[in-house]
């Protein structure tokens, strides 16, 4: 009897981060449809959420507990160092297990938020590294890609990419990033983020001109690796111009419902529920895409700034403006026809912002038909996606699906 074909999937996935599990959640539903017979399991960050919820077996990401905390005692530092061993071990060791093991998504091959390189990065490596060595299929499924200033994480990043054995990338400026960062990108595609493969909720749209409840998507944004110097202070200017809009809103008589996209956005939330103090201000209860695809689709209009708050948005067919804080987001907005209605995150000018989203509301129909266009493109190449990566990763299954 034929073995079954052991399928790994490597990631930041369940740490709080929606937007990863969301790209989790697209792979695997792939994989069932697909490949229904493969055994498939997680090397992840929180591995505890990814079974409880996705229901496959999933081991923890890092040996030292404490990887993602800030190290300021002797003990710490030590199981730091002491843990970069041994999940040069635990990973090899994992990696042998597996026939495929797929990274979903996720903007692994970016520093556009703080990031050391000692971690994600070296986690990278790690997996990359061992499927060379280990003849172990790696591959990093729409994966995001930016340049990158620091040397030591651009040098881990370029080589992990060089040893995969399969790319692809959510937008053109990733694969760009790629190619100046030294990697032969010829043979690598583009695609929409896997996020657009996720069911689309059954909502009503919002009938009448727009009038009604905005929701608006934060984030507890303090830069990019390369602005730690001035964290705090591009923190502040974001919460500050994030406020004013939102209690501009308010003063209109508009509804307004605050998103998150990771855990770590909560006292952004409180913040601005402080700040503003009106009943009209409600901060909405996510745990999934889905719920943040809910909560959009019965908006008459979405501001956020989180790369998967806005790509909710967007697929639910709700106008979308985009506090942008990176080129991905741009491009996003780009790919789905609303260029025009980017706003820069480290510069909020809350007046110019409220000229744009009264701008954007205006256009509320024509974009809404846009959207459903845009939409039904990015379905059609994520098959195209899907097709390709099974022709890559399961020859076997591909030859036999042939005609």
């Amino acid at each position: 009897m034929k073995s079954r074909t052991r399928v790994g999937v490597f990631g930041l996935l369940g740490s709080g981060n929606l937007g990863n599990d969301g790209s989790l959640e697209a792979v695997l539903g792939y994989l069932r449809a697909e490949h229904p017979d493969a055994a498939v399991d997680a090397l992840c960050g929180g591995p505890e959420a990814v079974t409880s919820r996705y229901g496959i077996p999933a081991t923890r990401l890092h040996w030292y507990r404490g990887e993602y905390r800030t190290a300021s005692r002797a003990g710490a530092i030590a199981g730091k160092g002491l843990g970069k061993f041994v999940d040069a071990a635990r990973t090899a060791a994992w990696v042998r297990r597996h026939d495929v093991v797929i990274v979903p998504g996720m903007g692994v091959l970016e520093a556009t938020l703080p990031l050391r390189p000692w971690g994600f990065p070296y986690a990278l490596f790690l997996l990359c590294a061992s499927g060379r060595l280990l003849r172990t299929r790696v591959a990093l499924v729409g994966v995001g890609a930016a340049p990158i200033g620091d040397r030591p994480t651009r040098a881990l990043v370029r080589r992990s990419a060089r040893l995969a054995a399969y790319r692809s990338y959510r937008d053109a400026p990733s694969r760009d990033a790629m190619r100046e960062m030294g990697v032969d990108t010829a043979h690598d595609e583009v695609y929409p983020d896997l996020a657009f493969a996720l069911p689309t909720p059954l909502t009503s749209v919002p009938a009448g001109p727009p009038g009604g409840t905005v929701c608006v998507g934060v984030m507890d944004f303090h830069g990019g690796n390369d602005d730690r110097a001035r964290a705090e202070e591009i923190h502040r200017s974001y919460l500050d111009g994030t406020t004013r809009f939102v209690r501009t809103l308010v003063e209109e008589g508009r509804p307004v419902r605050l998103l998150t996209g990771d855990a770590c956005d909560a006292p952004v939330v409180a913040a601005i529920v402080d700040a503003v103090d009106s009943p009209l201000v409600a901060a909405a209860e996510v745990t999934s895409l889905a719920d943040l695809m809910k909560e959009t689709a019965a908006a008459d209009t979405v501001v956020a700034t989180r790369y998967h708050n806005l790509i909710c948005a967007l697929k639910a067919g709700t106008p979308t403006l985009a506090l942008s804080y990176a080129a991905k987001s741009d491009a996003l907005m780009d790919r789905m026809g609303l260029g025009a209605y980017c706003h820069p995150a480290r510069e909020v000018d809350t007046d110019r912002l409220l000229e744009q989203f009264r701008a954007l509301e205006q256009r509320s129909a024509e974009v809404r038909r846009t959207l459903a266009e845009r939409n039904a493109v990015a379905a059609r190449q994520l098959k195209d996606q899907f097709a390709e990566l099974t022709a890559t990763l399961f020859p076997s299954h591909a030859l036999r699906e042939a005609p």
